[in-house]
């Protein structure tokens, strides 16, 4: 089981160099396997639109929470850690121009030495998509081709470039340079709840994250996510699902429960406060109680 841990945003800190330094470390120290980062261009004020992962419908930050633009935070996160796996979850990808974004990751995923995974959605609050100069109804066909668009340039190579012509985004003979790490390009997972996620992540992704789900629609997403998977000529087996959990709450029992469902990993929430010994305190015991390695001791065992 891999162990991710989620940037906390909701207690206003991630934007605090000196913290998120100093936790990210921390995460890495501990021994789990990757920090990840949330994704919100803007927030609007009295928004109407229902946030799906709460039954009140309403976000749990606050209008003026500091939200970093999670590539950037991943990038200077990178510079303070040496292996620690970086992540978004999830990047809102209609947001994005893909070929800017398919930059950006790629460069960002070379200078850490391959240690970017994204993890994409299509977003929730129509104000802030429309804010984007993007139209809600269509951000889930923008997803899918910005994916395609992506893959496109990270694969490309001279003399013949990247090429891709679709319903919103349109090139050939695209050189984007430098490309990822990894010969395969930057693992894209998908993030979402809905059945659409669940075939996208089938059709184009590399992993799955349906968070916040009852154990009945959680079977039900990952089985149409493997039949999607199938019968699109891809093996379901290569697909990574993560799962949610808090860090306070999560036990071995717990883990091996979140593994018979099928998760690969487990995404942890700290416990959101400013208070960093606090946090760092409760993530040293998640470690401990999940058996995770020590960064040092992993370094010993090579």
């Amino acid at each position: 089981m891999k162990y991710a841990v989620l940037a906390p945003v909701g207690a206003n800190v991630t934007a605090d160099p000196q913290w998120i330094t100093e936790f990210a470390r921390h995460v890495e120290a501990c021994g789990f396997e990757s920090i990840v980062a949330v994704d919100h261009p803007v927030v609007i004020a009295d928004y109407k639109s229902r946030y799906p992962y709460d039954p009140s419908g309403r976000f749990e930050l606050a209008e003026d929470c500091d939200i970093p633009d999670p590539i950037d935070l991943l990038a200077f996160i990178a510079a303070r850690t040496n292996v620690l796996g970086l992540a978004t979850g999830v990047l809102i990808l209609p947001h994005h121009h893909p070929v800017i974004l398919a930059k950006r990751v790629a460069t960002l995923d070379r200078l850490s030495g391959g240690r970017v995974r994204l993890c994409v959605g299509v977003g929730w609050m129509s104000e802030e998509t429309e804010a984007c100069g993007i139209d809600f109804a269509s951000r889930g066909r923008r997803a899918d081709e910005s994916i395609d668009a992506m893959r496109a340039l990270w694969a490309g190579s001279a003399p013949g470039g990247g090429t891709h012509k679709g319903e919103f985004f349109a090139f050939a003979g695209a050189l984007s340079f430098p490309k990822p790490a990894r010969a395969s390009g930057v693992p894209v997972h998908i993030g979402g709840h809905s059945p659409a996620a669940a075939r996208r992540a089938g059709l184009r992704g590399d992993g799955f994250q349906p968070l916040g789900l009852p154990k009945a629609d959680l079977m039900n997403r990952i089985a149409l996510m493997r039949s999607t998977a199938e019968r699109a000529g891809r093996d379901p087996g290569l697909l990574e699902i993560t799962l949610g959990h808090h860090v306070g709450r999560i036990t071995g029992s717990r883990a091996a429960d979140l593994a018979e469902l099928g998760a690969h990993r487990i995404l942890l929430s700290p416990t959101p406060t400013a208070d960093l010994e606090r946090v760092k305190d409760e993530m040293s015991a998640c470690a401990e109680r999940l058996g995770i390695a020590p960064l040092t001791r992993m370094a010993n065992r090579a």
